[in-house]
């Protein structure tokens, strides 16, 4: 009777010898495991993601259009606005008894491909983020001036920028800009804390802020011939004529429904009123199709490499039917030798998904500061979870099942076949 041991053993050998088909199945499945994995990954802290984006906020108002696309530039900075509020509008709103606070924004200006936000002091007081987490600064204060601008974690880092730096605001959005604002640089008061979320690849000013470097410019172009000074711009009136949107606070969130219908049916212009917690499910649901879709590819992956291991399995008992009659011959039982073949099986998916996972760690690594810059998604590298175990698992039970077929056709062959020359 041989021992367990010494068949997996044999095992072993067996797969060194036959390296190169070996090589190329672990290779399938650990591509397979990878891309279950990352699909599993981006799925879920995407979605966790945009959850914690914005907090606390009851309502974000902006020009008719639709809530995704509202959500989109109000909240991720992701587009632009169809149209913006005219400032009388906004403070109409925003006089409401039942409103508590407001937040305006003021977007269409970027920085080497970072957004530029208006905002007003209230943003800082308000804005709320990841179950209602307050806005932190990381080093000095909010903007007091016109020309002071308070830098998100991911501007500093990435462009290197300290307190006191000078930045220059381009006009339009793009990593180029379009035309410099130079005429008026900004200056950083304060860098906010990292909060995985939009926030930190957002320059902020005040609303003065961009009406003052404006007030030369006509129809997205300076005005020829007239060229207004920092200086002379601090004694004019710089009160907004418009913004892009606001985020409203009320006083009770059961008058939450009735601002909203109240604001969708504002007479002085078209304004369109949302619940972000609702736009964010419409958002996901989007999404969620490509996910579903992407989870479907994942799979169907992983069942070819599962397909491929069984195929190099079963190919391969024809070749090794002499190596089967010597383990009879010497002692060894129809059954251990269907467990040695159900034993190389799980050895390559367990070597697939070692591979795979190691993969997936490393690609994670090198993708992570991509992912947040390109597509505003914190995705966090953390040991893995109850959730990449149980995929790694499912997968070795695949792999176990999946390798009884080759395993019940050797435990099959007999002595007196594995003896016989086939022509």
């Amino acid at each position: 009777m041989m021992p367990l041991g010494a068949l997996l053993n044999l095992s072993i050998q067996s797969l060194i010898n036959r390296r190169l088909t070996v090589v190329l199945t672990v290779f399938a499945i650990a591509v397979s495991v990878l891309l279950i994995l990352g699909v599993e990954k981006v799925r879920h802290d995407a979605k966790l993601s945009f959850a914690n984006t914005i907090s606390g906020t009851d309502l974000i108002v902006g020009a008719r259009s639709g809530s995704i696309q509202l959500l989109l530039y109000s909240v991720f900075r992701i587009g632009n606005a169809t149209n913006n509020i005219s400032w009388k509008s906004y403070q109409s709103i925003a006089k409401r008894k039942d409103v508590k606070w407001t937040i305006p924004i003021s977007l269409g200006d970027s920085h080497r491909g970072f957004r530029v936000m208006g905002t007003s002091e209230t943003y800082f007081l308000h804005y709320r983020y990841a179950q209602k987490r307050k806005l932190k600064f990381q080093a000095g204060r909010p903007f007091t001036d016109v020309f002071e601008t308070v830098l998100g974690a991911e501007v500093a880092k990435s462009l290197g920028y300290k307190l006191g730096d000078e930045i220059v605001i381009d006009h339009g959005i793009g990593a180029a800009g379009f035309i410099k604002h130079e005429d008026k640089p900004f200056v950083a008061s304060g860098i906010l804390a990292p909060t995985g979320t939009p926030v930190d690849r957002t320059i902020h000013v005040s609303l003065e802020g961009i009406t003052a470097i404006h007030v030369d410019w006509r129809g997205g172009a300076p005005i020829p011939g007239m060229a207004v000074g920092a200086e002379a711009v601090r004694n004019m009136d710089l009160t907004p004529k418009s913004i892009t949107a606001f985020m409203v606070g009320l006083e009770s969130r059961l008058s939450a429904f009735r601002v909203l219908r109240d604001v969708n049916a504002f007479s002085g212009e078209p304004l369109l009123a949302i619940l972000p917690g609702v736009a964010l499910q419409e958002l996901w649901g989007v999404i969620g199709t490509a996910e579903t879709a992407l989870s479907a590819v994942a799979i169907m992956v992983v069942v070819g490499g599962l397909i491929g291991m069984v195929t190099m399995l079963l190919a391969s008992l024809s070749e090794r039917r002499r190596e089967m009659a010597i383990l009879r011959a010497v002692g060894a039982r129809p059954l251990y030798v269907g467990i040695m073949f159900l034993a190389e099986a799980i050895l390559i998916a367990g070597f697939g998904c070692l591979m795979g996972l190691l993969s997936f760690y490393l690609g994670m690594t090198i993708l992570q500061p991509m992912i947040e810059t390109h597509l505003g998604l914190f995705v966090p590298i953390v040991p893995p979870m109850p959730r990449e175990w149980l995929i790694l698992g499912l997968v070795m039970i695949a792999s176990t099942v999946a390798g009884l077929a080759p395993a019940l056709m050797a435990y099959r062959q007999s002595l007196a076949d594995g003896m016989t020359v086939r022509y």
